[in-house]
């Protein structure tokens, strides 16, 4: 799976708890092996990200990405759930 990141979505990132880098790192790693993995609750969005999935960090933070192709994806924003649909 090739990964790229939004200008947004790094911006975010630097936001972002050590704790809450790190198990991003573990999701990620688990995404590229399998995007559909339980774990990650990945599904897709309506509204203002229309087109787009999640997937869950931690029990509050998502990660939303764009599927560019069948292996790559694009994220383009992290956040809690609050930030990212509030």
């Amino acid at each position: 799976m090739d990964v790229r990141y939004h200008r947004r979505f790094r911006k975010q990132y630097r936001k972002l708890t050590k704790g809450q880098r790190e198990h991003f790192a573990t999701r990620l790693s688990l995404f590229i092996q399998n995007s559909r993995a339980s774990v990650l609750n990945n599904h897709s969005l309506t509204g203002k990200y229309f087109g787009c999935r999640s997937i869950d960090i931690t029990g509050d933070i998502r990660a939303i990405y764009a599927p560019i192709s069948n292996n790559a994806a694009r994220f383009i924003a992290i956040g809690t759930h609050s930030q990212l649909y509030g």
